[in-house]
């Protein structure tokens, strides 16, 4: 009797250990490790602070939950501006940084991108009654960009403008409403999403958009999470979890190049 016992306590351990062995191989249910993915928290509608709920919300912080996911790590939000997130980059202070960070040369000497998730471009905004065509004419005025940032450079290095760079760049689009400036230079999505959303009324594009570049999830320089990165973004687009979130946050499929 104590033997068929002591058998029977072996088969249970057993099966216990076998069990626990196949938990500990699962790879892509969240059990692995846990990074730090810094972002900004007012880019709509790539990410922002759901103020009521004081979750972050939009197209990237899907869009990384979902790599997160496929890949099997888990991850957890810091949010700063603009130009500190890329400076976290640089000192890999955080793991992962995402917030519409378009890839460019400079950049590239310092930070490691994924492969490209988004294309934009930077468009100009002015008020609805305003004279302004197109980039030419903005040399002596004053315009507003963000710090950090690709339209910051551009006006520096391409207009004779008068140079307002922005910690926020919904700070500078509401003073160009209240008449402090003349016009702002940012992101074509980011633009288009606070005109529709705030100044319909009030705010315009006008001209070509300039300087066409792809969003790219930055990490830091020499990061072992570019090939896991890469392959849970290629994996999302595969299986058709892209699509889904960008027809949520843009209202339309992605075009065939993304």
């Amino acid at each position: 009797m104590k033997k068929k016992i002591t058998l029977l306590l072996i088969a249970i351990i057993s099966i216990g250990v076998l069990v626990a062995c196949g938990t500990s191989e699962s790879g892509g249910d969240g059990d692995g490790e846990t990074y730090s993915v810094a972002t900004d928290s007012n880019f709509q509608p790539f990410e922002y602070k759901n103020p009521d709920t004081g979750e972050m919300e939009g197209f990237d912080i899907e869009l990384i939950e979902a790599i997160a996911e496929e890949s099997g790590f888990d991850i957890e939000f810091e949010t700063m501006e603009f130009d500190g997130l890329l400076a976290s980059m640089r000192t890999s202070k955080n793991d992962i940084g995402i917030a519409g960070i378009s890839i460019t040369e400079e950049r590239e000497e310092f930070i490691d991108f994924s492969d490209k998730y988004y294309d934009s471009g930077l468009i100009l905004a002015v008020p609805a009654d305003s004279d302004i065509e197109s980039i030419e004419d903005v040399g002596g005025l004053t315009v507003g960009a963000r710090q950090g940032s690709t339209s910051n450079d551009y006006l520096k290095d391409n207009t004779d403008a008068e140079v307002e760079a922005y910690p926020e760049i919904v700070t500078a689009y509401m003073d160009l409403e209240r008449g402090r400036l003349d016009a702002v230079l940012y992101d074509l999505p980011n633009v288009q999403y606070y005109i529709k959303e705030n100044a319909p009324d009030e705010l315009k594009t006008v001209g070509n958009v300039l300087e066409g570049q792809p969003y790219g999830i930055a990490l830091p320089e020499g990061s072992d999470l570019v090939d896991p990165v890469n392959e849970g973004l290629a994996a999302i687009k595969e299986n058709g979890t892209y699509a889904e979130i960008y027809e949520k946050w843009f209202g339309t499929a992605p075009p065939e190049t993304e």
